[in-house]
């Protein structure tokens, strides 16, 4: 049996991987913003799930939970860090409250929480961080441009501590998904559109969206039992692709960026100091 620590348990991957985990036997300390959503699930299981109001944007609530977490059920083994939304606009299009707030929640939400369990980790000697991230992590798509740069920052992040936290036992898993109907549509939080972007990359694909056009094949019972299974590896992967089109657009982007660096081996060779 594991205890798991979750945000962002009221709907979508959080939601399944709470009431997946439940039905195992684990214990789930589950956070959310809505405070009523859980509570189906607390009658069912009283002594298996705690239930707490987090806003992942308050550092000092996150302190507080996190400690208040370990505190109370002692020995947490897994942190997921779920908690997130995509704003869905081109570029100009989004105020800056949004940009902020995106930036706060995907961000800087993800690191606090991170930051406040690492010395819960380190004194019970073991842990496992698992990010939620995106295909749009490794990839990009029109008129996500703020919701990539969210990505592509904890990707960076939770990368470099994986190094650090190696050696102290504690593992970091970066999961990957591809569309699934839970984090595209109905989660956007969208902007005033400007016409000038309507006949762009950013108004096809916004209007592929509206029209149900655009593939979203991920199956959210499949990545979350993917996820579960995934902590029984050892060592635990650094990266969890989820989903064909995850596999396909990040191998795609990977294999393009690899042929742009190789195409410039011999000016960046040719810019160093000579011996």
């Amino acid at each position: 049996m594991k205890t798991w620590f979750i945000t962002g348990t009221s709907t979508g991957l959080g939601r399944v991987l709470t009431e997946k985990l439940l039905a195992k036997g684990d214990r789930v300390v589950a956070t959310l913003r809505k405070a009523d959503a859980l509570n189906e699930l607390k009658e069912k299981y009283p002594e298996h799930l705690w239930v707490v109001v987090l806003d992942v944007t308050d550092t000092a609530a996150i302190k507080t939970v996190v400690n208040q977490a370990f505190a109370e059920v002692g020995q947490i083994d897994v942190i997921v860090n779920n908690a997130a939304y995509a704003l869905f606009c081109s570029v100009e299009e989004a105020s800056d409250e949004q940009i902020l707030h995106q930036i706060n929640t995907n961000v800087i939400g993800s690191i606090q929480v991170i930051r406040a369990a690492l010395p819960h980790f380190r004194k019970q000697g073991h842990g496992h961080i698992m990010q939620l991230s995106s295909a749009g992590g490794q990839t990009t798509y029109p008129n996500f441009g703020y919701y990539h740069t969210t990505k592509w920052a904890v990707e960076g992040f939770c990368d470099t501590i994986a190094k650090e936290l190696a050696p102290l036992n504690i593992s970091v898993t970066i999961v990957e998904p591809g569309a699934h109907e839970t984090s595209f549509g109905s989660g956007m939080t969208t902007a005033p559109v400007m016409e000038a972007y309507e006949h762009t990359p950013a108004g096809d694909v916004r209007r592929a969206i509206a029209k149900g056009t655009f593939p979203i094949k991920g199956d959210v019972d499949k990545t979350v039992q993917a996820i579960i299974d995934s902590t029984a590896v050892s060592p635990a992967p650094l990266r969890l692709a989820l989903g064909g089109d995850a596999y396909r657009d990040m191998r795609a982007a990977l294999v393009s960026r690899l042929e742009a660096l190789d195409a410039q081996k011999e000016l960046a060779m040719a810019s160093e100091k000579k011996d």
